[in-house]
């Protein structure tokens, strides 16, 4: 059971700064774009998306999509499966995906070969977390909160078996 035990690995203060520091880069970077489109991949990424959301200076809307790539543990299986589409056209569109973490890489290679053929005018990833580690797909991340070593953690959106994601901080889950 994920509870308050677990050490930080990055306070609620350190967080905000690092987000705040990537709506500034983003808002640098799309403020030539009339409507970014930010699709927020669920359930992990609502936190992060809301807060960096929050934190533009540039218009934007917001999607979301749903995918599964782990079962009940912590195991990877390289199969991802849709689970609720976009609601909106992304063609023509900037199109940004917010992930709250970049693991294996399989979700986001999944991501991006059903986006692509969808047309958008530009297509760019931000993650809050990722673990080079365990990479198994060459991944451009063109936003990257914080590179962590290979350990799960919770808080910030993030969970273990549905637990955990109200932490104000991100923790490592304890041993």
């Amino acid at each position: 059971m994920v509870t308050e035990e677990g050490d930080v690995l990055f306070s609620e203060e350190t967080i905000r700064n690092r987000v705040g520091d990537l709506a500034l880069r983003i808002s640098a970077d799309y403020s030539h774009v009339d409507d970014l489109l930010m699709v927020g991949v669920l359930r992990g990424c609502f936190i992060f998306l809301a807060d960096l959301s929050r934190r533009l200076t540039i218009p934007r809307s917001i999607d979301f999509i749903a995918l599964a790539a782990y079962d009940r543990t912590t195991t990877a299986t390289g199969a991802v499966r849709l689970i609720m589409d976009l609601r909106t056209d992304v063609r023509g569109r900037h199109v940004l995906i917010v992930e709250d973490i970049v693991d294996t890489g399989y979700t986001l290679d999944y991501l991006y070969s059903l986006l692509r053929p969808r047309e958008p005018a530009s297509l760019k990833t931000c993650a809050f977390l990722r673990k080079p580690a365990r990479l198994k797909m060459k991944l451009q991340i063109d936003y990257l909160g914080f590179d962590i070593p290979d350990v799960w953690v919770v808080g910030y959106g993030l969970d273990f078996q549905d637990r955990g994601r109200a932490l104000p901080d991100i923790r490592t889950l304890p041993a």
